[in-house]
Parts: structure tokens; sequence; C-alpha cells
């Protein structure tokens, strides 16, 4: 795959796009935070719209504060988990209750979140170069931020009631990017293999077909949306381990534990009389 990459004189003609990493950084989490706050003003009509423009911003942003280090694929694995978790905040914003006290957390958390991913980003940029001691910790931080960004797209779909092959539908085609990242980053390779793909497909299908079970279960969105948040859980972190090779039968243990509990805990809190 040809490296994407400007020449180096294009950018000694803008010396303000030569500053550091981390007040890139600080300055796109700003922008960012600001363009959430301005999504708050646009009428209800045009909201969604905005939403997903933040999210085209939010990959040229990222794109510009990580450019240094990124080449081929990193240029879609790298920035894909900002950009969707850029709009999982910008829809789910809009299910929360109107108090200007709730956004301006929602907003100040947003930015600071945006900031660690793109650290997070670099740390995966930079080891796929060379190995840094920083990788593990990114690992897990990339691995929270995957699954976190997973509960507000479900919680998304689950708000709006489709049908179920609707809900399946929309589950596999938001889970694929946030699974096939979460792959690559684990051996950071230079091209995705068919090997992720086949990963990345399998696990959004069980997804889907997770969700297809749920669609007919008498349970409220958030905790639907949370069992789905399990399911990611066991899958992506058991194929992450997989990929590593460190899937031992006690890391399936733990795994399938954390999932049998969160199963019957939802199990037993179901209102199945209607």
């Amino acid at each position: 795959m040809p490296i994407l990459r400007f020449p180096t004189r294009f950018w000694r003609k803008f010396p303000l796009l030569k500053i550091s990493k981390r007040k890139k950084f600080v300055i796109s989490a700003f922008l960012l935070s600001l363009g959430l706050l301005l999504v708050e003003f646009i009428d209800i009509f045009h909201s969604y719209q905005g939403v997903i423009f933040l999210g085209v911003v939010c990959y040229l942003l990222s794109a510009w504060s990580l450019y240094e280090g990124l080449e081929g694929i990193e240029w879609f694995t790298v920035l894909v988990l900002p950009v969707i978790f850029t709009i999982g905040v910008g829809f789910f914003g809009f299910l929360l209750p109107a108090s200007w006290l709730t956004k301006i957390f929602l907003i100040i958390l947003y930015g600071l979140s945006i900031y660690i991913l793109l650290l997070v980003g670099n740390i995966f940029s930079v080891a796929a170069i060379r190995t840094i001691q920083l990788l593990r910790s990114a690992h897990a931080v990339g691995f929270l931020f995957t699954l976190v960004t997973s509960f507000f797209l479900y919680d998304i779909i689950f708000s709006f009631r489709f049908s179920f092959w609707l809900n399946f539908l929309l589950v596999v085609i938001a889970s694929f990017p946030l699974i096939i990242q979460g792959l690559w980053s684990i051996n950071l390779e230079k091209e995705i293999s068919f090997k992720l793909w086949l990963y990345s497909f399998a696990l959004s299908l069980v997804q889907g077909e997770m969700v297809i079970a749920f669609s007919f279960w008498p349970v409220t969105v958030a905790v639907g949306s949370l069992a789905l948040v399990t399911s990611l859980y066991i899958s992506l972190g058991l194929a992450q381990q997989d990929l590593s090779q460190r899937l031992f039968s006690k890391t399936i243990n733990e795994y399938f534990r954390v999932g049998a509990i969160v199963f019957l805990v939802i199990f037993f809190t179901t209102h199945w009389g209607g």
C-alpha cells in the first residue's frame, strides 16, 4: 500500500503546522470541544448533520495532529476511533437531560477524552516503527475507549426502537470499524491481513446476533446496550489475546466469568411480566 505523505516543502510554507504534537493535541481537543458546544445551538432538524460534520472535522484535526507518524493503513486504523467516539458522544448528548450543567460536563469530559485518544494514536503510530514501553498502556486505554464508544452507539441504536433486522444491520455496521481497529492495534501491522478482516467480520456478526436476541427481551435501552458492550468485551478481548498469543484457559475463564455475571444480572432484573 503506498505511503500517504505530502512533500516536506509543502509544510515549510505553513510554520503554524510545525508546532509540537502536544500543542496540536491541546488545540484539536479545544476546537472539537467548542464544535460540540456549537452543535447544541443547532436546531433539531440540522443537529444530526452537525454531528456528522463534527466527525469530519475530528478526522482532519486528528490527521493534522498525528501527521508525522501516519503511514498507509494508519490513516484509517489510528484515526477511526477518535472520529467514531466524536460521533457517538454527539448523538448520545441528544439523549441526555436538557441541562446545561450536564452538557458542559459532557463537553469537558469529551475534550479530555479526545486529548487522551490522540496520545494513544501517537503511541500506536510510533510503536509501528519502534518498540516503546507505553504500548501496553495504550492497548488498555484504547480497549476501554472502544467499549465506551460502542456503548454510546448501541445506546443510540436501541433508543430508536427499530425492528430487530434493522438493529442487526446498524449494530454490525457500527461494530465493524471499532473491532478492526481494536484488532489491528495489537500487532500494528502495515496492512490489514485477511485474518483481521475475517475476525472483524465474524465478531461484528456476533454483535448483530446478540442485538437480535435482546431486541425481543423486555430490557431497557441502557441494559440492552450494556449487554452488547459485555458481548464485545468478551469477543474482542479474546480475539486480542489470541492475536498477542496470550490466549490461555485461565484468560478464557476470566472473560466468560464476567459475561456470565452480567447475563445473570440482566436476566434476574428484567421485568418479564411486561
